[in-house]
């Protein structure tokens, strides 16, 4: 089957969920608010999606998943975790799962911090099982420095020596310059996070961060950075000892954007065989989600290609799939008569980078947004991400075969 007629199949089976081409699954359940979807694996190759719900009316919510042992077809039934709950929810400040190879389950997430020195300070916390799920520990602190008061804009990641390695922006810092520090620590066997070292002090205070550990061992992280004082553009920094040493972080692109404030929307990267991939927002020489590549790891970028032709198309995500193709999501706004709703885009792009289609995931009647995709195997691509059906949102996923 072509590409071309692959994809229009997968926009018909998203809009009628019809075809043998994929379906849509709703994960959540009815009565509740779901939102934060995020997709991954546990070490013997079952999909994992996570999400948080919250009851109607209520602030804050705990955290669900649900296990598919067939790529995705199917799922179980909502698993809760207990011990992770006062979730504030923030599709940019997801909670995450990281399954380790000792059997170990973490669950990162952030709530809210109520401090004098800063109405928007979160805290990072995280509960671990030990049994698979069938029980969870105590949740924890993810730092217990008490200088710190402020955690957000986490992830978590599986590095090559089975431990898992975490990143988030903290208030401490030893520079008078905006922004916030971007700190990092690793699990030590089962005794939970240590060695918390900070990387950077001007990170833009409320954008997504992203780690990724490649098949080489190489681990990365890129970030919004505030330069000179007023630009908000993107950097990349990488390990190649395992997390002992960073390199220099570098522009993925030197878009120069001014921006007094903080956009929401954070970058998303992926390694193939033909190098590392990117993609972003930006409102600096141009609009909107944009892609770029680098083929020594990060020393050069090639120069940014636009992704969507929507200037407000925001929130990309990125994966690879095992034939080495690249695809992307993102969220756009669309007008709908005197409305504006949200759809979600993809792009298929070959090994190299270059673009083999885009299209559309959702119809523009419906508002779906924050997408989060994930390469299962050769043949199949899932994508979640939430939706408002009545008074609720929930969490959906699509199932894409090829």
């Amino acid at each position: 089957m072509g590409i071309r007629k692959w994809l229009v199949l997968l926009t018909i089976c998203t809009a009628a969920c019809n075809s043998k081409q994929g379906k849509i699954q709703v994960l959540s359940h009815p009565v509740q608010d779901a939102s934060c979807p995020y997709l991954t694996t546990t070490t013997d190759g079952k999909t994992v999606i996570s999400w948080v719900e919250t009851k109607q009316g209520a602030d804050t919510g705990t955290l669900y998943y649900a296990i598919s042992t067939d790529r995705g077809s199917t799922f179980s039934a909502p698993l809760q975790v207990p011990t992770a709950n006062g979730i504030l929810p923030h599709a940019e400040n997801m909670p995450k799962i990281v399954f380790k190879p000792d059997g170990e389950i973490i669950a990162i997430y952030g709530v809210e911090q109520d401090d004098a020195r800063n109405k928007y300070a979160g805290r990072v916390f995280y509960t671990r099982s030990l049994n698979g799920g069938k029980s969870w520990l105590p949740a924890q602190p993810l730092v217990t420095d008490t200088g710190s008061y402020d955690q957000r804009y986490f992830d978590i990641a599986l590095l090559p020596s089975g431990e898992a390695a975490a990143i988030w922006l903290d208030n401490r810092k030893d520079i008078d310059a905006e922004g916030s520090s971007l700190y990092y620590a690793v699990t030590a066997g089962h005794e939970g996070f240590k060695q918390e070292k900070s990387l950077a002090e001007t990170v833009c205070q409320c954008c997504r961060t992203d780690l990724y550990t490649d098949g080489q061992g190489g681990i990365h992280i890129a970030f919004r950075d505030i330069i000179n004082d007023s630009i908000r553009d993107m950097v990349h920094m990488v390990s190649t000892d395992g997390g002992a040493s960073f390199s220099e972080m570098n522009r993925i692109s030197a878009d120069n954007w001014v921006v007094r404030g903080c956009p929401h929307t954070g970058p998303a990267m992926v390694k193939n065989k033909e190098g590392m991939h990117f993609a972003w927002f930006t409102m600096g020489g141009g609009e909107g989600v944009y892609y770029c590549q680098s083929m020594d790891n990060g020393r050069t970028y090639t120069h940014k290609q636009k992704v969507s032709s929507v200037p407000l198309a925001k929130h990309p995500q990125i994966t690879a799939l095992a034939d080495n193709k690249i695809m992307l999501v993102w969220d756009e706004p669309v007008k709908v008569k005197s409305t504006f709703n949200s759809r979600v885009g993809f792009q298929l792009r070959d090994g190299a980078g270059k673009i083999l289609d885009t299209g559309l995931l959702t119809p523009d009647s419906v508002y779906a947004s924050y997408p989060v995709i994930k390469g299962v195997d050769d043949h199949t691509v899932l994508v979640a991400y939430t939706q408002r059906e009545g008074e609720v949102q929930q969490v959906r996923c699509v199932q894409m075969n090829k």
